[in-house]
C-alpha cells in the first residue's frame, strides 16, 4: 500500500449539495420578486450568509436562517408569517433530502481503498453532515472522518498530525479551490481539483494571479490514475542514489 494518505471532500465531490441550494435559491427569489430583482436579491442573500458564517457556520440551516433575515430586509418587515413558515419548510425538506453519489464515486472510491488510506474531510453543521455520511453507504470505505468548521491550513495540519504523515505525504481531493486545494497546496501537500457545475459564491475564487499548482481532473473516475503517478513520482524521488 502506499504511503499517501488521501483526504476527499463530501459535497459535491462525492454527492450532490449546491444543486439542492440552487432549488430553493429560485424558490427564495421568486417570493421576494414583489420587493427586488432575482440578482440583487441573490446578491444580498450571499452577503447575508457571509455576515452569518461566523454566528451559523456553513450548511442548510444557516442558509434558512440567512433567508429569513434576507426577506425581512428586503421587504421592510412586510413579509408575512406564512412566508417565513415557507421558507422554513424549504431549509427542512433540503435537511430531509435523499443522499446522491454523483458518477463514479463508490466504484471509485472501492478501487482506491486497496492502496490508499482514505480520510473524509469536509465541512459543515455537524448534526446534518453525520446524516449524510451515513446515509451515503460509503463511510466504512474511509479510515476517519473529519468534520471541520472551516478548512484552513491549520486545520488540515492538525488531520496529518493525528494520522501521523507529513504535508509531502497528503493528497487533498475536492471541488473547491478555496476550500480543498489552496489550504493544503500552502501547506506543502498537493490538491486535485474536479470541479462541480454549480459553486457557491463564497467558495468562488479570482484565479488572476493565483500561483499555485494542483492537479485538475474532470471526473471523479480519474483519479486512481492520478493518485498512481503521484505515488510513483514520489517513490522514485525518494530512491537512494546508486553508482557513485
Amino acid at each position: 500500500m502506499s504511503t499517501l494518505l488521501v483526504g476527499i471532500d463530501a459535497d459535491d465531490t462525492l454527492w450532490h449539495s449546491e444543486s439542492h441550494f440552487a432549488v430553493t435559491e429560485k424558490q427564495f427569489t421568486d417570493l421576494v420578486r414583489p420587493w427586488i430583482d432575482d440578482v440583487e436579491a441573490k446578491q444580498l442573500l450571499l452577503d447575508q450568509e457571509r455576515m452569518n458564517l461566523h454566528v451559523f457556520g456553513y450548511g442548510v440551516k444557516g442558509f434558512t436562517l440567512s433567508m429569513i433575515e434576507t426577506a425581512i430586509a428586503v421587504s421592510e418587515g412586510q413579509i408575512s408569517l406564512e412566508a417565513i413558515s415557507e421558507i422554513v419548510g424549504w431549509g427542512k425538506k433540503m435537511l430531509q433530502h435523499p443522499v446522491e453519489l454523483l458518477p463514479e464515486v463508490e466504484d471509485t472510491l472501492i478501487q482506491l481503498t486497496a492502496n490508499y488510506r482514505l480520510v473524509l474531510i469536509t465541512k459543515g453543521d455537524l448534526f446534518h453532515q453525520e446524516s449524510k455520511i451515513a446515509e451515503s453507504g460509503v463511510a466504512g470505505l474511509f479510515e476517519r472522518v473529519e468534520i471541520l468548521t472551516e478548512k484552513s491550513p491549520e486545520q488540515y495540519a492538525a488531520i496529518l498530525n493525528r494520522c501521523h504523515v507529513g504535508p509531502d505525504q497528503f493528497v487533498m481531493v475536492g471541488n473547491s479551490l478555496r476550500s480543498d486545494v489552496l489550504p493544503v497546496v500552502e501547506l506543502g501537500g498537493q490538491g486535485v481539483h474536479i470541479p462541480f457545475e454549480l459553486t457557491w459564491g463564497h467558495e468562488k475564487v479570482d484565479r488572476e494571479g493565483l500561483t499555485s499548482k494542483w492537479h485538475h481532473l474532470d471526473k471523479f473516475g480519474e483519479l486512481p490514475a492520478l493518485l498512481d503517478q503521484i505515488a510513483q513520482t514520489r517513490s522514485n524521488s525518494n530512491e537512494p542514489l546508486t553508482g557513485l
